[in-house]
């Protein structure tokens, strides 16, 4: 007689966010920055097991950039690498440089299939609460699925103040804890998961069906991925906030790191999910 086993883990998500806003060739030869870069880069991580990508272009200086006329050729040039497979997710990160009217101008005009926007950064005050409203009620009306950037635990209550007084609609989007922003050297542990999810079960946004996701700085990042994929939660990973393995030699491309996370959870029975059951979680 034999019994078979049915393995009810569900699939995470693994996103890759290959370069950020600031670092350049000189940092890593293979942070990819050109058009013709993301989308090498993207089916790179795709065959690692990414189902999304987190995109950032820069100008032609290499500075960053929210410009419509930098996001097109990147965005076109990744969807002609990988297809639908992977989820496109471009970034409204600020870096000093473009006021909220600027990043939602952006998301508004390219209307991608995904958006990261940081709450500190699209509702920095209380006069700024109408705008970002009707930002976030026109992405979740136009299907662009919003991933909320909150850095501490503080973030996460007002996320839920917000959420309850119907600033950030009540579903259709995801969060993402950013674990260490703020840390000594900005490097990051698993234990910096825990202060997060104390005030998201506290605030009983646990049983609200809203996915999450961290990041992370330094060599412990698959591990941060890994302690948040065991307690039900994905993951951002990537030169964007790291260039390290876990044994602390420099990794040689970002898909070296996504392999990395999945050394640590694959063996458990876990699987990253495609970009087509990523889209079913929202």
């Amino acid at each position: 007689m034999t019994t078979s086993v049915t393995n009810t883990r569900r699939g995470y998500a693994l996103a890759v966010a290959p370069n950020g806003a600031r670092k350049t060739h000189r940092d890593h030869a293979r942070l990819p920055i050109t058009p013709d870069e993301l989308a090498r880069c993207a089916r790179e991580c795709l065959d690692a097991g990414a189902s999304m990508i987190h995109l950032h272009v820069r100008k032609a200086d290499d500075t960053h950039s929210l410009e419509v006329g930098d996001y097109a050729p990147a965005v076109a040039a990744v969807r002609k690498a990988v297809g639908q497979e992977l989820v496109i997710q471009l970034t409204t990160e600020a870096v000093g440089i473009y006021a909220p009217a600027q990043q939602i101008a952006t998301i508004r005009a390219l209307r991608p299939e995904a958006a990261s926007v940081a709450v500190r950064e699209l509702v920095p005050k209380d006069a700024a609460q109408d705008d970002a409203a009707a930002f976030f009620h026109w992405m979740r009306e136009a299907g662009v699925v919003a991933q909320y950037i909150l850095y501490d635990a503080e973030d996460v209550r007002r996320y839920a103040a917000l959420r309850a007084s119907g600033v950030i609609p009540a579903d259709g989007h995801w969060v993402l804890f950013v674990l260490g922003r703020y840390a000594v050297g900005q490097t990051s542990s698993p234990a910096d998961l825990l202060p997060f999810l104390e005030a998201w079960r506290e605030l009983g946004l646990d049983r609200a069906g809203i996915e999450w996701a961290v990041c992370a700085f330094g060599r412990q990042e698959a591990d941060c991925a890994a302690a948040a994929i065991l307690l039900g939660g994905h993951a951002r990973i990537g030169f964007e906030n790291n260039m390290l393995l876990p044994s602390g030699d420099v990794a040689p491309d970002n898909a070296a790191l996504l392999r990395a996370v999945r050394t640590s959870v694959d063996a458990l029975g876990y699987a990253p999910c495609n970009a087509a059951a990523l889209r079913g979680l929202t």
